[in-house]
């Protein structure tokens, strides 16, 4: 790919000197921070953490696009990726997805079709983490439970936690398969209760809220295999 072949070059004739790295993460509402009033999301959160100009931290890009399927995050993948070359002519240097609740959304009722079905979406999920993987270092930030009574969203879309449940778990063993780092958000915050969560979410039962993205910055930050990496 061009944007491979961008970072060989780089590497092969450039300076190795000490440079901020370039995180593009990209997805849905979740990274775009739907919901969350007072800071923007988890990303932009970090990103203001990160803004330092005696020590610099990583140069973070939110490509998150609300409503946004595994589908739609592929078809844009490398063409947003190597928009982001700008810095010394650097390719990013990690990319962050997140992706899927849109996907397991059941048209018109809690019965009904799902948005991607679960052939297809196999399929999509496994063709996005491919060409990822080629691109960088790759690591995706798992979907976040919905509270199911405060459906359907937008009068048309039914989740529910058991299609999450399902489709985490293929997210899951797609990322396992392939050695890529996942924190698994669904399970969790699942684990500390439902009330818990509903705490967290907006009113629309989809997107966290205020308190909810604090909590994910709180995820985030103290997940290990990403950590790491930014340093």
């Amino acid at each position: 790919m061009a944007a491979l072949a961008d970072r060989a070059a780089y590497s092969s004739g450039q300076s190795k000197t000490a440079h901020p790295k370039k995180v593009v993460i990209m997805g849905d509402s979740l990274i775009y921070g739907y919901g969350d009033t007072e800071g923007g999301g988890w990303v932009e959160r970090l990103r203001r953490q990160w803004i330092d100009p005696s020590q610099p931290g990583p140069i973070v890009y939110n490509l998150g696009v609300r409503g946004d399927g595994v589908q739609q995050v592929a078809t844009r993948l490398e063409g947003e990726f190597k928009l982001r070359g700008e810095l010394r002519r650097r390719v990013p240097d990690i990319l962050v997805l997140s992706v899927g609740l849109n996907d397991c959304a059941r048209l018109g009722r809690p019965t009904g079709r799902p948005m991607t079905d679960e052939i297809t979406f196999t399929r999509e999920l496994s063709g996005l983490l491919e060409q990822a993987k080629q691109l960088c270092p790759t690591f995706f930030v798992g979907m976040v439970p919905v509270n199911e009574t405060s459906m359907p969203y937008a009068d048309v879309l039914h989740f529910s936690n058991i299609d999450q449940a399902h489709y985490n778990q293929m997210i899951r063993h797609a990322c396992e398969a392939r050695q890529i780092p996942y924190l698994d958000l669904y399970q969790q915050w699942c684990s500390q209760g439902q009330a818990w969560c509903h705490e967290r979410l907006c009113d629309d039962g989809l997107h966290p809220n205020v308190l909810g993205y604090r909590t994910l910055v709180a995820d985030i930050s103290g997940w290990q295999p990403l950590m790491q990496t930014l340093v």
